[in-house]
């Protein structure tokens, strides 16, 4: 697929570039707090004000739920990415209406405008392609003739929408330097990685992560659980957990998962549970076969962190996804540290799967340069190694 530096090539001065950005952000109110995905963009924003190029960015923030709600407005990232840039960074109140029309046309050669969350626009995830058909055009309206397309919301291209999808078949479109070493970086993965191959994989529920399990299963040396989801391993397991997340649903399923591949997959040893979820509930470690009734696992124990290290410290090739407990909560979060802090310390190509576990990197404050690559999109990045085709990568490619 054509890339950044084709499009610099043929000359952007004074051409407006449409910018497919991933700045979904968590908020606090009005305050960012974490601008991993602001910072990611700006390498592609530079180059392409650098050369001179007007560049129009489209984004999307939360789930507005295809109409303007101003918890979801991007005048935050608007004005972090302003500050980053060290110039101002124009917002148009709406997508493609007047005030789009006015901060778009007012563009000098170099400047940047962010145009107001796409998805205030139903089109914008409509099932319907001729509804999104016709916000693509209405976007390669406000740009004009000549414009191009930069695709660099590597978050999104899992998702068949208006500005990830149909406008790629409207303009020139490139991947930018995001999205290309993200598709690098993952193919990689699902080539002939290094070996011991391990894959650490947390979150909340098993069926969120069940088609990327059973798809990494036959080419991994070893799947390491964490998170909520380890919970229904152990009771599948027929141990005891609690008042622990568990589906109950699953449980056939992640039997089946240790009978077949028993020998590849870790689960923890011992857990750190609390008698209710809160920051400052009581906590007691306990053998993770014999988790009280009335307590609940929010974390991995000091022995699986030093179990999961020992595997982490011998692996060549490491992608990891979803924290290993409730990280947001300070007695909870020592089990991802640890898990992090193996990863960091090992001389393994390491992966970062995007969401929460690029979220954990930064809170936890590790030094995001120890790992190989942090992917700035969670979904995206499992859907990837399941081997689905992802529609926004596959536009770029000439494949859709």
């Amino acid at each position: 697929m054509k890339n950044l530096d084709d499009l610099l090539g043929e000359g952007v001065r004074g051409r407006y570039v449409l910018v497919r950005a991933d700045l979904n952000v968590p908020l606090d109110g009005e305050t960012i707090t974490d601008d991993g995905r602001v910072r990611a963009a700006l390498p592609t924003i530079e180059k392409l004000t650098g050369a001179g190029a007007r560049v129009v960015l489209t984004a999307h923030l939360g789930r507005p739920d295809g109409a303007p709600d101003s918890r979801y407005t991007l005048a935050p990232v608007a004005r972090r990415l302003g500050e980053l840039l060290g110039s101002e960074v124009a917002l148009a109140e709406d997508v493609v209406g007047t005030s789009a029309q006015q901060v778009v046309g007012g563009l000098a050669d170099g400047g940047v405008a962010v145009l107001q969350n796409v998805r205030f626009d139903p089109r914008e995830t409509s099932k319907d392609d001729a509804e999104r058909g016709q916000l693509a055009d209405a976007l390669v309206e406000l740009v004009g003739t000549g414009a191009a397309f930069v695709s660099d919301g590597f978050g999104v291209v899992h998702r068949k929408q208006a500005s990830v999808y149909d406008l790629a078949t409207r303009l020139p479109s490139y991947a930018g330097g995001l999205v290309l070493s993200e598709v690098e970086v993952l193919r990689t993965l699902t080539g002939d990685p290094r070996r011991p191959y391990v894959v650490v994989l947390g979150g909340s529920k098993v069926s969120d992560k069940l088609g990327v399990i059973n798809a990494l299963l036959p080419k991994v040396d070893q799947l390491v659980i964490g998170g909520g989801m380890a919970y229904t391993f152990l009771a599948a397991m027929g141990n005891s957990v609690g008042d622990s997340l568990l589906q109950q649903d699953q449980i056939a399923t992640t039997k089946q998962l240790l009978d077949e591949h028993g020998d590849k997959l870790v689960l923890p040893l011992d857990i750190v549970a609390a008698d209710r979820f809160a920051a400052d509930a009581n906590t007691q470690v306990v053998p993770s076969d014999a988790i009280p009734q009335g307590w609940q696992g929010l974390d991995i124990g000091p022995r699986t962190v030093e179990r999961y290290a020992e595997i982490l410290g011998s692996a060549a090739t490491v992608f990891w996804n979803g924290p290993a407990g409730v990280f947001e909560f300070p007695a909870f979060a020592e089990g991802t540290r640890g898990v992090a802090r193996a990863i960091a310390d090992s001389d393994s190509f390491s992966v970062v799967g995007g969401g929460d576990s690029a979220a954990a990197v930064r809170t936890l404050g590790l030094d995001e340069q120890r790992f190989s690559h942090i992917s700035t999109g969670g979904g995206a990045s499992l859907e990837f190694l399941e081997g689905k085709d992802l529609p926004g990568v596959a536009v770029l490619e000439g494949r859709a």
